[in-house]
């Protein structure tokens, strides 16, 4: 298969729904996903895909806060080093050029930015109050 862009909402959904394909079955984040998302997982993708296509495409079709979801889960950064293996992973099987690098950028800075906030807060709760 020729690589191209991610130019389209079809590009996205190839994307989104092979990662998270790929994700579900990922021995250490794979429970964490379908347990929360169980019978869920289409409201998901629908959503990742206007994540993404606001993201790559600069069309603004995704209204809301990626981070909150994910604020109160125990995460480290094998959780997260794994979520980004399959991304790189992903886009790289699928794509190359602009988006393609955007995309790959993204999910890096994204990654860091949730790690650090959840750190944070974890942080947080671990010090007792005086």
């Amino acid at each position: 298969m020729e690589k191209k862009d991610i130019t389209s909402l079809a590009d996205i959904q190839l994307l989104v729904d092979t990662f998270y394909g790929r994700v579900s079955e990922d021995a250490l984040i794979g429970p964490i996903f379908n347990n929360l998302l169980a019978g869920h997982w289409e409201d998901h993708l629908k959503k990742m895909y206007s994540f993404w296509q606001t993201i790559l495409l600069e069309k603004h079709t995704y209204f809301g806060s990626p981070f909150p979801p994910h604020a109160a889960m125990a995460l480290t950064n094998v959780h997260f080093d794994a979520w980004l293996k399959l991304w790189y992973s992903t886009v790289q099987e699928f794509f190359e050029g602009e988006k393609a690098d955007e995309a790959i950028h993204r999910g890096d800075k994204m990654a860091t930015m949730f790690l650090s906030k959840i750190t944070y807060f974890n942080n947080l709760k671990a010090k007792p109050l005086i």
